[in-house]
Protein backbone atom coordinates (compact mmCIF):
# COMPACT_ATOMS: atom_id res chain seq x y z
CA UNK A 1 0.00 0.00 0.00
CA UNK A 2 1.53 3.28 -0.87
CA UNK A 3 2.14 6.03 2.47
CA UNK A 4 2.55 9.45 2.05
CA UNK A 5 4.10 11.62 4.87
CA UNK A 6 5.50 15.02 5.16
CA UNK A 7 7.59 14.21 8.14
CA UNK A 8 11.24 15.14 7.01
CA UNK A 9 13.38 15.64 9.78
CA UNK A 10 16.75 15.76 8.06
CA UNK A 11 18.69 16.18 4.28
CA UNK A 12 22.14 15.60 4.26
CA UNK A 13 23.76 15.31 0.26
CA UNK A 14 21.99 12.65 -1.02
CA UNK A 15 20.07 11.26 1.65
CA UNK A 16 17.20 11.95 3.46
CA UNK A 17 15.36 10.89 6.63
CA UNK A 18 12.14 10.37 7.05
CA UNK A 19 10.51 10.14 10.60
CA UNK A 20 7.09 8.22 11.87
CA UNK A 21 6.96 6.31 9.05
CA UNK A 22 5.20 2.67 9.08
CA UNK A 23 5.88 -0.60 7.51
CA UNK A 24 8.70 0.45 5.23
CA UNK A 25 10.64 -1.75 3.43
CA UNK A 26 14.44 -2.17 2.68
CA UNK A 27 15.14 -1.17 -0.96
CA UNK A 28 11.80 0.34 -1.57
CA UNK A 29 10.75 3.04 -4.03
CA UNK A 30 10.03 5.96 -3.19
CA UNK A 31 8.90 9.48 -4.94
CA UNK A 32 9.66 12.80 -3.42
CA UNK A 33 7.37 15.96 -4.53
CA UNK A 34 8.98 19.42 -3.87
CA UNK A 35 6.83 22.82 -3.26
CA UNK A 36 7.30 23.53 -7.21
CA UNK A 37 5.59 20.26 -7.83
CA UNK A 38 9.11 18.58 -9.30
CA UNK A 39 9.30 14.79 -8.62
CA UNK A 40 12.34 13.01 -7.74
CA UNK A 41 12.90 9.21 -7.26
CA UNK A 42 14.96 7.37 -4.33
CA UNK A 43 15.04 4.06 -2.80
CA UNK A 44 15.09 3.11 1.41
CA UNK A 45 18.57 2.49 2.07
CA UNK A 46 18.34 1.71 6.14
CA UNK A 47 14.87 1.29 7.85
CA UNK A 48 15.18 2.32 12.05
CA UNK A 49 11.73 1.62 14.19
CA UNK A 50 9.80 4.90 12.58
CA UNK A 51 12.78 5.95 11.00
CA UNK A 52 13.26 5.44 6.86
CA UNK A 53 16.95 6.89 5.63
CA UNK A 54 16.33 7.25 1.40
CA UNK A 55 18.78 8.11 -1.17
CA UNK A 56 17.48 10.20 -3.74
CA UNK A 57 18.20 9.51 -7.39
CA UNK A 58 18.54 13.01 -9.01
CA UNK A 59 20.66 14.76 -5.96
CA UNK A 60 18.30 16.74 -2.98
CA UNK A 61 18.87 20.50 -4.54
CA UNK A 62 15.58 22.32 -4.17
CA UNK A 63 14.16 19.63 -1.20
CA UNK A 64 12.63 22.08 0.98
CA UNK A 65 12.38 20.13 4.43
CA UNK A 66 8.91 21.55 5.43
CA UNK A 67 7.03 21.58 1.94
CA UNK A 68 7.89 18.05 0.87
CA UNK A 69 5.88 15.10 0.69
CA UNK A 70 7.44 11.72 0.46
CA UNK A 71 5.69 8.46 -0.80
CA UNK A 72 6.60 5.04 -0.11
CA UNK A 73 5.32 3.29 -3.53
CA UNK A 74 5.97 -0.71 -1.48
CA UNK A 75 7.47 -1.85 -4.56
CA UNK A 76 11.16 -2.02 -5.39
CA UNK A 77 12.99 -0.73 -8.36
CA UNK A 78 11.20 -2.77 -11.56
CA UNK A 79 12.22 -2.97 -15.22
CA UNK A 80 10.10 -3.85 -17.76
CA UNK A 81 11.73 -6.40 -19.91
CA UNK A 82 11.46 -7.42 -23.56
CA UNK A 83 12.61 -9.10 -26.71
CA UNK A 84 12.34 -6.05 -28.67
CA UNK A 85 15.30 -4.15 -26.39
CA UNK A 86 17.87 -6.02 -29.06
CA UNK A 87 19.01 -2.81 -31.11
CA UNK A 88 18.29 -0.35 -28.51
CA UNK A 89 19.84 2.41 -26.57
CA UNK A 90 18.78 3.10 -22.31
CA UNK A 91 20.17 5.34 -19.83
CA UNK A 92 21.55 3.37 -16.46
CA UNK A 93 17.91 2.74 -15.00
CA UNK A 94 16.34 1.16 -18.35
CA UNK A 95 14.64 4.40 -19.76
CA UNK A 96 15.11 4.99 -23.52
CA UNK A 97 17.63 7.45 -24.82
CA UNK A 98 17.84 6.83 -28.52
CA UNK A 99 14.65 8.94 -29.64
CA UNK A 100 13.04 5.41 -30.18
CA UNK A 101 9.42 4.41 -29.14
CA UNK A 102 8.76 2.71 -25.36
CA UNK A 103 9.26 -0.35 -24.00
CA UNK A 104 5.98 -1.95 -24.62
CA UNK A 105 7.45 -4.67 -21.50
CA UNK A 106 6.56 -8.09 -21.53
CA UNK A 107 7.14 -8.72 -18.14
CA UNK A 108 8.45 -6.44 -15.04
CA UNK A 109 10.76 -8.20 -12.88
CA UNK A 110 12.69 -6.46 -9.78
CA UNK A 111 16.66 -5.56 -10.89
CA UNK A 112 18.18 -7.18 -7.64
CA UNK A 113 16.85 -10.84 -9.16
CA UNK A 114 17.79 -13.76 -7.15
CA UNK A 115 21.42 -15.91 -7.00
CA UNK A 116 21.42 -19.63 -9.43
CA UNK A 117 20.75 -22.02 -6.76
CA UNK A 118 24.06 -23.78 -6.73
CA UNK A 119 22.19 -27.23 -7.70
CA UNK A 120 21.08 -26.06 -10.65
CA UNK A 121 23.94 -24.70 -12.52
CA UNK A 122 25.28 -26.59 -15.65
CA UNK A 123 28.59 -26.63 -16.01
CA UNK A 124 30.20 -24.11 -18.55
CA UNK A 125 31.98 -26.15 -21.63
CA UNK A 126 31.12 -24.88 -24.79
CA UNK A 127 33.79 -22.38 -26.87
CA UNK A 128 32.81 -18.67 -27.21
CA UNK A 129 34.58 -16.89 -30.38
CA UNK A 130 35.96 -13.29 -29.73
CA UNK A 131 38.01 -13.55 -32.61
CA UNK A 132 40.70 -12.16 -30.82
CA UNK A 133 43.95 -14.49 -31.01
CA UNK A 134 45.24 -13.23 -27.70
CA UNK A 135 41.99 -14.08 -26.08
CA UNK A 136 40.49 -17.41 -28.48
CA UNK A 137 43.88 -19.05 -28.43
CA UNK A 138 45.38 -18.65 -25.16
CA UNK A 139 42.79 -17.40 -22.59
CA UNK A 140 39.45 -19.23 -23.91
CA UNK A 141 36.29 -17.69 -22.86
CA UNK A 142 33.37 -20.30 -22.13
CA UNK A 143 29.47 -20.21 -22.19
CA UNK A 144 28.69 -19.45 -18.90
CA UNK A 145 32.24 -18.12 -17.50
CA UNK A 146 32.65 -15.16 -15.35
CA UNK A 147 36.03 -13.72 -17.33
CA UNK A 148 36.90 -10.16 -16.00
CA UNK A 149 39.50 -8.13 -18.25
CA UNK A 150 41.83 -5.91 -15.75
CA UNK A 151 43.20 -2.86 -17.47
CA UNK A 152 44.45 0.17 -16.23
CA UNK A 153 44.27 3.99 -16.80
CA UNK A 154 44.94 5.40 -20.68
CA UNK A 155 44.36 1.35 -21.74
CA UNK A 156 42.08 0.69 -24.69
CA UNK A 157 40.15 -1.24 -22.61
CA UNK A 158 36.89 -0.02 -23.91
CA UNK A 159 38.09 -0.29 -27.59
CA UNK A 160 38.82 -4.29 -26.63
CA UNK A 161 35.41 -4.09 -25.16
CA UNK A 162 34.03 -2.72 -28.46
CA UNK A 163 36.01 -5.12 -30.69
CA UNK A 164 34.51 -8.22 -28.25
CA UNK A 165 31.16 -6.69 -29.13
CA UNK A 166 31.30 -6.63 -33.32
CA UNK A 167 33.06 -9.91 -33.51
CA UNK A 168 31.85 -12.46 -30.23
CA UNK A 169 29.43 -15.21 -31.87
CA UNK A 170 28.83 -18.60 -30.61
CA UNK A 171 29.35 -21.59 -33.53
CA UNK A 172 26.98 -23.87 -33.15
CA UNK A 173 24.52 -23.60 -35.85
CA UNK A 174 20.81 -22.48 -34.65
CA UNK A 175 21.64 -20.86 -31.38
CA UNK A 176 20.73 -17.47 -30.76
CA UNK A 177 23.29 -15.28 -29.30
CA UNK A 178 22.94 -11.60 -28.35
CA UNK A 179 25.15 -9.08 -26.11
CA UNK A 180 23.69 -6.90 -23.09
CA UNK A 181 26.46 -4.13 -22.45
CA UNK A 182 26.07 -1.83 -19.39
CA UNK A 183 28.96 1.17 -19.42
CA UNK A 184 28.79 2.75 -15.80
CA UNK A 185 30.34 6.19 -14.93
CA UNK A 186 31.17 7.14 -18.70
CA UNK A 187 32.04 10.56 -20.49
CA UNK A 188 29.78 11.80 -23.10
CA UNK A 189 32.60 11.10 -25.37
CA UNK A 190 32.95 7.33 -24.54
CA UNK A 191 28.76 7.13 -25.06
CA UNK A 192 29.05 8.51 -28.20
CA UNK A 193 32.10 6.21 -29.30
CA UNK A 194 30.04 3.25 -28.29
CA UNK A 195 26.63 4.54 -30.08
CA UNK A 196 28.36 5.10 -33.27
CA UNK A 197 31.00 2.46 -33.52
CA UNK A 198 28.26 0.02 -32.69
CA UNK A 199 25.45 1.79 -34.93
CA UNK A 200 27.96 2.17 -37.72
CA UNK A 201 29.16 -1.26 -37.97
CA UNK A 202 25.73 -2.84 -37.30
CA UNK A 203 26.79 -4.78 -34.32
CA UNK A 204 23.53 -2.99 -32.44
CA UNK A 205 21.11 -5.11 -33.55
CA UNK A 206 22.10 -7.80 -31.60
CA UNK A 207 22.80 -5.32 -28.71
CA UNK A 208 21.03 -4.32 -25.62
CA UNK A 209 23.27 -0.76 -24.92
CA UNK A 210 22.95 0.80 -21.40
CA UNK A 211 24.72 3.88 -20.68
CA UNK A 212 25.33 5.22 -17.00
CA UNK A 213 27.27 8.76 -17.57
CA UNK A 214 29.29 10.15 -14.92
CA UNK A 215 27.17 12.84 -14.29
CA UNK A 216 24.50 10.54 -13.45
CA UNK A 217 23.45 10.08 -9.52
CA UNK A 218 25.79 7.53 -8.18
CA UNK A 219 22.94 5.60 -6.90
CA UNK A 220 21.61 5.09 -10.59
CA UNK A 221 25.56 3.94 -10.97
CA UNK A 222 25.17 1.04 -8.36
CA UNK A 223 22.05 -0.21 -10.55
CA UNK A 224 22.91 -0.32 -13.60
CA UNK A 225 24.80 -3.66 -13.01
CA UNK A 226 21.70 -5.39 -11.73
CA UNK A 227 19.68 -3.30 -14.87
CA UNK A 228 21.82 -5.21 -17.27
CA UNK A 229 21.71 -8.58 -15.51
CA UNK A 230 17.64 -8.42 -15.24
CA UNK A 231 17.64 -7.88 -18.89
CA UNK A 232 20.30 -10.58 -19.79
CA UNK A 233 18.46 -12.81 -17.38
CA UNK A 234 14.88 -12.89 -19.18
CA UNK A 235 16.83 -13.31 -22.60
CA UNK A 236 18.96 -16.14 -21.54
CA UNK A 237 16.58 -18.10 -19.01
CA UNK A 238 12.84 -16.96 -20.46
CA UNK A 239 13.91 -16.42 -24.37
CA UNK A 240 16.49 -18.95 -24.86
CA UNK A 241 19.20 -16.74 -26.21
CA UNK A 242 23.06 -17.08 -25.08
CA UNK A 243 24.36 -13.46 -23.78
CA UNK A 244 27.23 -12.55 -23.47
CA UNK A 245 27.54 -9.33 -20.70
CA UNK A 246 29.99 -6.64 -20.89
CA UNK A 247 30.02 -4.38 -17.47
CA UNK A 248 32.70 -1.20 -17.99
CA UNK A 249 34.09 0.55 -15.80
CA UNK A 250 32.91 -2.06 -12.67
CA UNK A 251 35.62 0.55 -10.80
CA UNK A 252 33.22 3.33 -11.20
CA UNK A 253 30.35 1.06 -9.23
CA UNK A 254 32.79 0.70 -6.66
CA UNK A 255 33.40 4.02 -6.30
CA UNK A 256 29.88 4.84 -6.36
CA UNK A 257 29.53 2.03 -3.89
CA UNK A 258 32.49 4.06 -1.52
CA UNK A 259 30.47 7.57 -2.08
CA UNK A 260 27.26 5.91 -0.85
CA UNK A 261 28.71 4.37 2.10
CA UNK A 262 30.40 7.15 3.18
CA UNK A 263 27.48 9.60 3.15
CA UNK A 264 25.84 6.82 5.17
CA UNK A 265 28.80 7.25 7.94
CA UNK A 266 29.04 3.29 7.36
CA UNK A 267 33.11 2.02 9.09
CA UNK A 268 35.02 1.58 6.07
CA UNK A 269 37.06 -1.20 4.89
CA UNK A 270 40.42 -1.16 2.74
CA UNK A 271 41.13 1.79 1.07
CA UNK A 272 37.66 3.38 2.11
CA UNK A 273 35.69 1.01 0.21
CA UNK A 274 32.82 -0.55 2.87
CA UNK A 275 33.26 -3.81 4.42
CA UNK A 276 30.48 -5.59 2.11
CA UNK A 277 32.57 -5.28 -1.29
CA UNK A 278 32.93 -8.49 -1.97
CA UNK A 279 29.54 -9.86 -0.94
CA UNK A 280 28.09 -6.65 -3.26
CA UNK A 281 29.81 -7.98 -5.79
CA UNK A 282 29.38 -11.14 -5.84
CA UNK A 283 25.73 -10.69 -6.25
CA UNK A 284 26.79 -8.75 -9.25
CA UNK A 285 29.09 -11.41 -10.69
CA UNK A 286 27.28 -14.91 -9.67
CA UNK A 287 24.10 -13.84 -11.55
CA UNK A 288 25.69 -15.35 -14.81
CA UNK A 289 26.25 -18.59 -15.65
CA UNK A 290 24.41 -21.75 -16.86
CA UNK A 291 21.23 -22.96 -15.73
CA UNK A 292 20.51 -26.91 -16.49
CA UNK A 293 17.76 -28.02 -18.45
CA UNK A 294 17.24 -24.08 -19.91
CA UNK A 295 18.51 -23.36 -23.68
CA UNK A 296 20.23 -19.74 -22.93
CA UNK A 297 23.15 -18.91 -21.08
CA UNK A 298 25.06 -15.80 -19.47
CA UNK A 299 28.56 -15.56 -19.74
CA UNK A 300 29.73 -12.31 -18.27
CA UNK A 301 33.04 -10.27 -19.02
CA UNK A 302 33.17 -7.09 -16.12
CA UNK A 303 35.70 -4.68 -17.19
CA UNK A 304 37.68 -2.49 -14.55
CA UNK A 305 40.71 -0.28 -14.40
CA UNK A 306 43.11 -0.82 -11.82
CA UNK A 307 44.03 2.33 -9.92
CA UNK A 308 47.99 3.38 -10.51
CA UNK A 309 48.06 -0.20 -12.23
CA UNK A 310 47.91 -2.23 -8.96
CA UNK A 311 46.44 -6.06 -9.01
CA UNK A 312 46.20 -6.02 -5.45
CA UNK A 313 43.88 -2.98 -5.07
CA UNK A 314 40.39 -4.30 -3.73
CA UNK A 315 38.85 -3.94 -6.89
CA UNK A 316 40.46 -6.27 -8.72
CA UNK A 317 41.78 -8.15 -5.81
CA UNK A 318 38.07 -9.10 -4.88
CA UNK A 319 36.48 -9.74 -8.59
CA UNK A 320 39.54 -12.35 -8.78
CA UNK A 321 38.45 -14.53 -6.01
CA UNK A 322 34.93 -14.42 -7.42
CA UNK A 323 35.70 -14.88 -11.18
CA UNK A 324 37.10 -17.79 -13.02
CA UNK A 325 40.46 -16.31 -14.50
CA UNK A 326 41.53 -12.63 -15.91
CA UNK A 327 42.85 -11.07 -18.76
CA UNK A 328 45.32 -8.49 -18.06
CA UNK A 329 46.56 -5.64 -20.07
CA UNK A 330 49.79 -4.63 -19.83
CA UNK A 331 50.69 -1.29 -20.04
CA UNK A 332 54.28 -2.49 -21.34
CA UNK A 333 52.74 -3.91 -24.49
CA UNK A 334 51.05 -0.88 -25.50
CA UNK A 335 54.02 1.28 -25.52
CA UNK A 336 55.68 -1.14 -28.25
CA UNK A 337 52.45 -0.41 -30.12
CA UNK A 338 50.88 -3.77 -29.53
CA UNK A 339 46.88 -4.08 -29.63
CA UNK A 340 45.11 -5.28 -27.63
CA UNK A 341 48.06 -5.45 -25.28
CA UNK A 342 46.63 -8.58 -23.41
CA UNK A 343 49.67 -9.77 -20.88
CA UNK A 344 48.98 -13.83 -22.42
CA UNK A 345 51.75 -14.42 -19.64
CA UNK A 346 49.95 -13.03 -16.50
CA UNK A 347 46.72 -13.65 -17.79
CA UNK A 348 44.26 -16.68 -17.44
CA UNK A 349 41.09 -18.33 -18.02
CA UNK A 350 40.28 -21.21 -15.48
CA UNK A 351 37.61 -22.85 -17.63
CA UNK A 352 39.87 -22.92 -20.78
CA UNK A 353 39.94 -26.52 -21.04
CA UNK A 354 36.34 -27.18 -20.69
CA UNK A 355 35.94 -25.21 -23.68
CA UNK A 356 38.24 -26.67 -26.46
CA UNK A 357 39.40 -29.35 -28.06
CA UNK A 358 38.16 -31.74 -30.63
CA UNK A 359 34.38 -30.64 -31.58
CA UNK A 360 34.68 -27.39 -29.97
CA UNK A 361 37.55 -25.76 -31.17
CA UNK A 362 40.29 -28.38 -32.61
CA UNK A 363 41.75 -31.34 -31.23
CA UNK A 364 45.16 -29.49 -31.35
CA UNK A 365 44.29 -26.41 -29.50
CA UNK A 366 45.65 -27.30 -25.71
CA UNK A 367 48.71 -29.09 -26.86
CA UNK A 368 49.25 -25.75 -28.79
CA UNK A 369 48.55 -23.05 -26.26
CA UNK A 370 50.59 -24.98 -23.89
CA UNK A 371 53.42 -24.91 -26.38
CA UNK A 372 53.40 -21.42 -27.31
CA UNK A 373 53.36 -20.28 -23.89
CA UNK A 374 56.41 -21.84 -22.81
CA UNK A 375 58.13 -20.23 -26.47
CA UNK A 376 57.04 -17.05 -25.35
CA UNK A 377 58.29 -17.43 -21.99
CA UNK A 378 61.28 -18.91 -22.83
CA UNK A 379 61.89 -15.84 -25.22
CA UNK A 380 60.90 -13.19 -22.68
CA UNK A 381 63.90 -15.03 -20.26
CA UNK A 382 66.17 -14.55 -23.33
CA UNK A 383 64.69 -10.80 -23.69
CA UNK A 384 66.18 -10.40 -20.06
CA UNK A 385 69.26 -11.89 -20.39
CA UNK A 386 69.91 -9.87 -23.17
CA UNK A 387 68.99 -6.23 -21.58
CA UNK A 388 71.63 -7.64 -18.84
CA UNK A 389 74.48 -9.02 -20.81
CA UNK A 390 73.78 -8.03 -24.79
CA UNK A 391 72.47 -9.97 -27.28
CA UNK A 392 75.73 -11.21 -28.56
CA UNK A 393 76.17 -13.16 -25.10
CA UNK A 394 73.27 -15.31 -25.85
CA UNK A 395 73.25 -18.71 -27.32
CA UNK A 396 72.10 -19.37 -30.89
CA UNK A 397 69.00 -21.32 -29.12
CA UNK A 398 68.51 -17.75 -26.73
CA UNK A 399 68.57 -16.17 -30.06
CA UNK A 400 65.73 -18.09 -31.73
CA UNK A 401 63.77 -17.81 -28.84
CA UNK A 402 64.49 -14.21 -28.10
CA UNK A 403 62.81 -13.75 -32.06
CA UNK A 404 60.12 -15.68 -31.61
CA UNK A 405 58.89 -13.56 -28.25
CA UNK A 406 59.47 -10.68 -30.83
CA UNK A 407 57.33 -11.87 -33.57
CA UNK A 408 54.17 -13.67 -31.47
CA UNK A 409 53.94 -10.22 -29.94
CA UNK A 410 53.91 -8.69 -33.27
CA UNK A 411 51.59 -10.82 -35.18
CA UNK A 412 49.69 -13.23 -32.38
CA UNK A 413 48.73 -10.73 -29.70
CA UNK A 414 49.34 -7.45 -31.75
CA UNK A 415 45.92 -7.73 -34.00
CA UNK A 416 43.68 -4.83 -35.74
CA UNK A 417 40.57 -3.28 -34.61
CA UNK A 418 39.05 -4.65 -36.73
CA UNK A 419 40.38 -7.87 -37.56
CA UNK A 420 38.24 -10.92 -36.53
CA UNK A 421 39.75 -13.85 -36.59
CA UNK A 422 38.12 -17.41 -36.97
CA UNK A 423 39.73 -19.86 -34.52
CA UNK A 424 41.20 -21.87 -37.20
CA UNK A 425 43.07 -18.64 -38.29
CA UNK A 426 44.24 -18.39 -34.62
CA UNK A 427 45.56 -21.81 -34.60
CA UNK A 428 46.94 -21.76 -37.90
CA UNK A 429 48.92 -18.92 -36.83
CA UNK A 430 50.08 -20.33 -33.86
CA UNK A 431 51.94 -23.11 -35.19
CA UNK A 432 53.40 -20.79 -38.17
CA UNK A 433 55.02 -19.30 -35.69
CA UNK A 434 56.53 -22.56 -33.82
CA UNK A 435 58.33 -23.48 -36.79
CA UNK A 436 60.42 -20.21 -35.71
CA UNK A 437 61.56 -23.23 -33.12
CA UNK A 438 63.38 -26.30 -34.45
CA UNK A 439 61.05 -29.23 -33.91
CA UNK A 440 62.96 -30.66 -31.19
CA UNK A 441 61.91 -28.30 -28.95
CA UNK A 442 58.17 -29.15 -29.76
CA UNK A 443 58.15 -30.75 -25.71
CA UNK A 444 54.32 -30.30 -25.17
CA UNK A 445 52.92 -31.80 -27.98
CA UNK A 446 51.98 -34.78 -28.97
CA UNK A 447 53.56 -36.17 -32.21
CA UNK A 448 50.84 -36.80 -33.81
CA UNK A 449 49.81 -33.59 -34.04
CA UNK A 450 53.23 -32.50 -34.85
CA UNK A 451 53.15 -34.64 -37.73
CA UNK A 452 49.54 -33.12 -38.93
CA UNK A 453 50.09 -29.53 -38.64
CA UNK A 454 54.08 -28.66 -37.47
CA UNK A 455 55.32 -30.56 -40.37
CA UNK A 456 52.77 -29.25 -42.91
CA UNK A 457 53.97 -25.79 -44.41
CA UNK A 458 50.18 -25.31 -46.09
CA UNK A 459 49.20 -24.62 -42.12
CA UNK A 460 49.45 -21.03 -41.60
CA UNK A 461 46.99 -18.54 -41.62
Amino acid sequence: MIKEYTSIANVSGPLLLVEGTEGVKYEELVEIYTQYGEKKRGRVLEVDGDKALVQIFEGSSGIDVANCRVRFLARTLRIGVSSKMLGRVFDGLGRPIDDGPEIVPEALLDINGAPINPTARDYPNEFIQTGISAIDGINTLVRGQKLPIFSGSGLPHNRLAAQIVRQATVLQEGQEFAIVFGAMGITFEEANFFIENFTSTGALEKVVLFLNLSDDPAIERVSTPRVVLTVAEYLAFTKGYHILVILTDMTNYAEALREISAARKEIPGRRGYPGYLYTDLATIYERSGRIKDKKGSITLIPILTMPEDDKTHPIPDLTGYITEGQIILSRALYRKKITPPVDVMQSLSRLKDKGIGKGKTREDHADLFNQLIACYSRGKEAQELAIILGEAALSDMDKLYLKFASTFEQRYINQGEYENRSIEQTLNLGWELLRLIPRSEMKRVREEYLKKYYDNPDIKA
